[in-house]
């Protein structure tokens, strides 16, 4: 949550974005974009957006607002200053209809960028049961398929792959990760220098990275190994 870095209108919203894991929230997928339909709508409409919201968790199940404590935030919040929440898709408040009609239970208005301000709440409880028939669809049609496949004999998944199939993709897999894992420390490579700079041991090191809120490749705190990982793999000077 932030407070406002601009103000163009006498009106307030809440903007709220949410991805469905923490992996995606540190990498920013998807987030700068929900941010920048909420700014452009806000702009357009008049609003200022005086706090953000940003959840990683899952939007699945009916009793999803007990798993994000960001969106209960977010209402509690827009009760406060009488203003909307705005979201850039009507997904990222949840693609559960039972989950869309109790969000209106709270007496918030909630605007979806993508369909407009004139969207009431009924509109919004027509578009997600549309969505959730679709999803119900889509999965009925893959099994169907899947069943005709298995009636005609033919294999499916990784079992209809050779074993050099196979052998390429798990290898191929190996290597785009271990690609993007460079990347996460290549990214890393300022602080590191930093943290190790003037001959400072590893435990030296490591306390600096987790007293200025670096995180690791994974997105935790730093320990000695990983320091000392880190440090080889980037052909930095290593500590004693």
């Amino acid at each position: 949550m932030t407070e406002p870095a601009y103000r163009y209108g006498d009106k307030y919203a809440i903007g709220y974005v949410r991805v469905s894991t923490a992996g995606q929230a540190r990498s920013g997928l998807g987030l700068e974009a929900q941010k920048a339909a909420i700014e452009e709508f806000a702009e357009r409409e008049g609003f200022t957006v005086n706090l953000w919201f940003t959840e990683a968790e899952s939007g699945a199940g009916s009793d999803a607002l007990d798993k994000r404590p960001q969106l209960a935030a977010a209402i509690a919040a827009a009760r406060k200053f009488r203003g909307p929440i705005v979201v850039a898709k009507l997904d990222r408040l949840s693609r559960d209809v039972h989950f869309i009609s109790g969000l209106m239970m709270h007496q918030v208005e909630f605007i979806v960028t993508s369909l407009g301000r004139q969207a009431d709440p009924f509109i919004l409880h027509l578009y997600a049961a549309l969505a959730e028939k679709e999803r119900w669809m889509i999965s009925e049609r893959t099994k169907a398929g899947l069943r005709a496949a298995k009636r005609r004999g033919q294999r499916l998944g990784m079992k209809a792959r050779s074993v050099r199939e196979v052998r390429k993709i798990a290898a191929a897999g190996t290597a785009a990760h271990s690609i993007a894992a460079l990347k996460r420390l290549e990214a890393l490579r300022p602080q590191l220098e930093f943290a190790l700079k003037d001959g400072a041991t590893l435990q030296q090191a490591t306390d600096w990275l987790n007293s200025n809120g670096v995180e690791s490749p994974r997105g935790g705190r730093w320990h000695i190994p990983s320091v000392l990982r880190a440090a080889k793999r980037l052909g930095l000077r290593k500590a004693a």
